[in-house]
């Protein structure tokens, strides 16, 4: 009985009454994809946000012995023989260890299941297992060279948690610097902030700082991009912050304007884009010479590793290559700061 009775109802509405309820709702409607375009998508269109989308560097283009990579290359006067140890490393060190191979070891070392490199190889997915040269990134990578199968792996300063997998495994590494870098802060080229210092950095990566005005820029929110844990510039940036917990971010930040961090060479060589600018710290730009002379306030270095029971003869050959004059030529070379 209480259906017939509604029915009833909707039978009694009348069809203009209807046709203005449908027109209401059209307008309401109307007045929220309006809202929306104006609030969200006109905001976007118009933000500093393209600072964060994480590329995959190509591979393809730091191959050793071939003549169109984009290598450099030392005449080291010699060349390796015998067990040729195998080398992993971070992606923005695949140039350096790439070169190092381009300049002392035998042509052919270098191989791929096919036979030729794919140009869909972001990954290394089809290095060949003999290949001496991998490229697993950093965490794979750093767990290969922990376990065995790599031999030498170039990276920042390993996580707490990959030494941490290392102790557990009982196996003790060689960490040796090679070469020196910066870790940068990074912002869309349109965002009129071109400074801050560090403790600024730390309140916006900790939630202290949500607005670009507190920190000189214009009124948008600052939506503070992180990396993935482990890789190389996610430990970097762990390090930087201290005991400066990371604070949570609002999901309505994608509306704002972006900072992000990266290594200098990755960032404006590998991956390079003209729609963001790096940032000074501490009113220092993170140029080679402010690297080199020590002004630039976030200088790292970056590393060799390999197990300390490893014993072949080749990695020591490598190891003082490397941090002989010529090496450290290579390393300049590649767009790295040498050590000295």
């Amino acid at each position: 009985m209480a259906g017939n009775k509604e029915n009833t109802n909707n039978n009694n509405i009348s069809p203009l009454v209807r046709v203005i309820l449908v027109l209401i709702l059209i307008m309401v409607f109307g007045f929220l994809n309006l809202f929306m375009h104006v609030a969200v998508s006109n905001r976007l269109g118009n933000n500093y946000s393209d600072t964060s989308s994480i590329k995959m560097i190509d591979v393809g283009k730091y191959l050793p012995f071939e003549d169109d990579s984009e290598l450099a290359h030392v005449d080291a006067g010699f060349t390796l023989s015998g067990d040729l140890p195998v080398l992993d490393g971070a992606a923005a060190l695949v140039p350096v260890y790439a070169s190092v191979m381009d300049s002392i070891y035998p042509e052919g070392s270098v191989t791929y299941e096919g036979g030729s490199f794919s140009d869909d190889n972001y990954y290394g997915e089809n290095f060949a297992p003999g290949s001496v040269m991998q490229y697993k990134n950093t965490v794979r990578g750093f767990e290969a060279v922990v376990d065995g199968d790599t031999d030498i792996f170039f990276s920042a300063m390993p996580s707490a948690e990959q030494m941490q997998y290392a102790a557990n495994k009982g196996v003790e590494l060689e960490i040796v610097p090679i070469g020196r870098e910066a870790f940068i802060f990074f912002v869309n080229s349109n965002n009129p902030v071109d400074n801050l210092t560090t403790d600024q950095i730390r309140k916006i990566y900790a939630g202290e700082y949500q607005n670009w005005n507190e920190v000189g820029g214009v009124n948008r929110a600052i939506n503070p991009v992180s990396r993935v844990e482990n890789s190389g510039s996610r430990t970097m940036m762990d390090k930087f912050m201290g005991d400066v917990p990371y604070g949570k971010k609002s999901p309505f930040v994608v509306t704002g304007a972006s900072i992000g961090y990266s290594f200098r060479f990755y960032f404006e060589t590998m991956v390079g884009n003209e729609n963001v600018k790096m940032i000074s710290v501490n009113g220092i730009y993170p140029s080679i010479d402010n690297i080199q002379n020590g002004s630039y306030p976030i200088a790292t270095d970056f590393y060799v590793v390999y197990r300390k029971d490893n014993e072949n003869p080749n990695i020591k050959i490598i190891l003082d290559w490397i941090l002989s004059a010529k090496g450290q030529s290579l390393i300049k070379q590649t767009g790295y700061v040498p050590l000295g």
